[in-house]
């Protein structure tokens, strides 16, 4: 299986393509930034795509993170999916940016618990533990720093994410063991791949996935009465 992934859902724009029993990707690009994913993703994709014998006819599926993330990036990261998903009449799935965090420790910590936390701004943090084989131990979920610290129970704890040290200093602070292994601030795009190609279409749909509604919301006071 041949695999196109998307990130743009946190301070990262990424595109790479993997084949299925491949360690490396055939062809990856990855940029950092805040803003601008919209006008930066589909030439990134049209560079990887370009490296790749026989381009988005050879694609047998579309990877994309849903989320928890930036409003924006999401919508820009899921419509792109679906819609060379659609072009080329292949399944889309959708993968969650923490568990493309975490995914990397599984199976590497023996013992420990694995954390991915997101930095969900005003305090808060996007928050998911697993035990070291991958099973869900705190569901996915935005929380404050101290209720994440405090919802790993006993640990010990291995960490990753943006806001993993924020969470590592509220662990400490009651007694923890809590490593700090990566505080990247964007899932590897590679991961995503990965896990996209064992995802299920049916239960993994290409649909942003939001844990607080957005912050902006329509103007009311001005509109006009129906007719």
């Amino acid at each position: 299986m041949r695999i196109l992934a998307i990130d743009t859902a946190l301070g990262a724009c990424s595109a790479c393509v993997l084949d299925a029993g491949r360690p490396e990707p055939l062809a990856i690009e990855q940029t950092a930034m805040d803003r601008g994913h919209a006008e930066a993703l589909m030439p990134m994709i049209e560079r990887v795509m370009s490296a790749v014998e026989g381009g988005f006819s050879s694609l047998d599926r579309v990877a994309v993170t849903i989320g928890p993330g930036s409003y924006t990036g999401l919508r820009v990261g899921v419509s792109a999916a679906r819609a060379i998903a659609l072009a080329a009449e292949i399944p889309a799935v959708g993968v969650t940016t923490v568990a493309a965090c975490a995914a990397p420790l599984v199976g590497r910590e023996s013992g420990r618990v694995i954390a991915a936390a997101l930095d969900a701004k005003h305090g808060q943090v996007w928050f998911q533990a697993l035990s070291s084989e991958g099973r869900q131990i705190v569901a996915l979920r935005q929380v404050s720093y101290r209720d994440a610290a405090r919802a790993i129970g006993a640990g010990p704890v291995s960490l990753v994410g943006s806001a993993a040290l924020s969470v590592a200093n509220e662990a400490w602070a009651i007694g923890l063991d809590a490593l700090v292994l990566d505080d990247a601030r964007a899932p590897d795009v590679t991961w995503v791949a990965r896990l996209g190609i064992i995802a299920d279409p049916q239960s993994a749909p290409a649909r942003p996935l939001y844990l607080k509604a957005p912050e902006t919301t329509p103007q009311d006071r001005a509109r006009l009465p129906r007719r």
